[in-house]
C-alpha cells in the first residue's frame, strides 16, 4: 500500500533582514515562494500545505489557482515553531491518511522535485522514521518525518525548528546529501549572489 506524504512549505516570516517579502522575489520566472511550491507539486507528495503568516495577503495572489491548501499561522511572529505546529495542525482536517510530511521551507531555491521524491523514496526503502537533507556539516529540511513524530513536532518551543528533532533522533536518521539545501535567501545580499551564479532559465534544478 502507498504510504501518503504530504510536504508543508513554512513562508511565515517577515523577510525582515530583506526589508521586502522575499516569498515574492522575482526567480526562474516566478516567485521564490511559487518556484518551491510548483517543484512540491510535481512532486509524489500529497497535499501540499503552504504556511503563510507575515504579509499573507501580499502574498496569497501570488499562489493563486495552484492545486495546494494555504493556512494561515496567526502567531508567525512568535517563531517557525508556531508555523510547523499550524502545519501539522491544518492535516487533520483531512480525509487522507497521513503517513509522513515533508517540511521544507519557501526561501531555499534549489530545492526540487528530485529532491523531494528521493526523500519519499528512501523512507520507503530504509523504514527510518526521519529522512533529513544532509549539507554544512550538519542535518536539516527539507527533512520527512514519520507520522509518529509529528507529536513532538507540534509540542516544539514557539522558536525551535525542526533541526532540534532531528538531532534528537539521529540514530533513527537517514540522510541524504544536498549541498545546495544550505542556500536560503535572507538578505539582499543572499539574493544578489543567487542571481549572480544562477543566470536566468539555465533550468537546473538540482
Amino acid at each position: 500500500m502507498t504510504k501518503t506524504v504530504a510536504t508543508i512549505i513554512l513562508a511565515a516570516g517577515a523577510s525582515t533582514r530583506m526589508g521586502t517579502p522575499k516569498q515574492l522575489l522575482p526567480y526562474r520566472g516566478t516567485t521564490l515562494l511559487r518556484h518551491v511550491v510548483e517543484q512540491a507539486i510535481a512532486s509524489v507528495c500529497q497535499p501540499i500545505i503552504v504556511v503563510l503568516g507575515a504579509n499573507a495577503e501580499k502574498i496569497y495572489p501570488s499562489l493563486n489557482q495552484l492545486p495546494i491548501q494555504i493556512v494561515e499561522n496567526l502567531n508567525w511572529n512568535q517563531g517557525i515553531g508556531t508555523s510547523i505546529k499550524t502545519g501539522i495542525e491544518s492535516l487533520s482536517h483531512l480525509h487522507e491518511k497521513i503517513e509522513a510530511i515533508i517540511l521544507t521551507l519557501g526561501d531555499q531555491p534549489f530545492i526540487s522535485t528530485q529532491i523531494i521524491n528521493r526523500l519519499v523514496e528512501a523512507y520507503h526503502t530504509t523504514g527510518q522514521p526521519i529522512i533529513a537533507s544532509e549539507y554544512a556539516e550538519t542535518c536539516g529540511v527539507p527533512a520527512l518525518f514519520d507520522r509518529t513524530i509529528f507529536a513532538e513536532l507540534i509540542t516544539l518551543k514557539q522558536t525551535e525548528g525542526a533541526k532540534k528533532i532531528i538531532k534528537k533522533h539521529h540514530h533513527q536518521t537517514f540522510s541524504l546529501p544536498f549541498p545546495q539545501g544550505a542556500i536560503d535567501i535572507d538578505t539582499p545580499q543572499d539574493y544578489q549572489q543567487l542571481q549572480t551564479k544562477i543566470p536566468w532559465g539555465d533550468g537546473a534544478s538540482t
